[in-house]
């Protein structure tokens, strides 16, 4: 493989970035091949040390990932930073996506119980006109005991989530720099 197809598959690998990162990531690369070249090596051999176009541009856009949701925790942000540190290897498949499914589903389950116990009481109102004899004062306190409960419950999810959101971002750059092989060195 020579520079221009190096560089073409790189390009055309990175288009999800916007085109001013994409431009500098590329003209990185363009000095990594004026060096080498300066230094005597061929185009071909300045290809094989830098390795495959396509795996470099998934490190780039798994770290690009990574950073966007430091700056912004979005759900969105979250999903696209798990796919790209899946992206990395088939071995992330089984190490990031069972992880997140389980920490998804916890948070997920944690702030239904919240919501719909918060809800309760309205759900003792919808039985009172849908069925008008059978309301008692006894299902109208415990429908307010648990709304008040659902209230720590939503308040403690808010903070669990935001925790366990911050702790997962931790462990997917973790992950990200392990297959990179940047661990080497800590």
């Amino acid at each position: 493989m020579n520079k221009y197809q190096f560089m073409r598959i790189l390009d055309s690998s990175l288009q999800k970035l916007r085109e001013n990162e994409r431009l500098d990531i590329l003209q990185d690369f363009e000095e990594h091949f004026t060096i080498g070249l300066e230094e005597g090596k061929t185009e071909e051999q300045i290809v094989e040390s830098l390795g495959s176009p396509q795996q470099i541009a998934k490190e780039i856009l798994a770290t690009h990932h990574l950073e966007k949701v430091q700056t912004k925790a979005s759900t969105g942000n979250v999903v696209r930073a798990v796919w790209a540190v899946i992206g990395l290897g088939f071995f992330n498949l089984v190490i990031v996506l069972g992880p997140f499914i389980a920490i998804a589903s916890i948070i997920i389950a944690g702030w239904a119980v919240g919501v719909s116990f918060v809800a309760s009481p309205l759900l003792v109102l919808v039985n009172t006109v849908i069925f008008p004899g059978t309301f008692e004062y006894f299902d109208l306190f415990v429908s307010m005991l648990l709304c008040g409960i659902g209230l720590f419950i939503s308040i403690g999810m808010f903070f669990a989530t935001r925790s366990i959101n911050n702790g997962f971002v931790r462990y997917l750059k973790f992950n990200a720099r392990l297959v990179k092989g940047g661990l080497k060195n800590e």
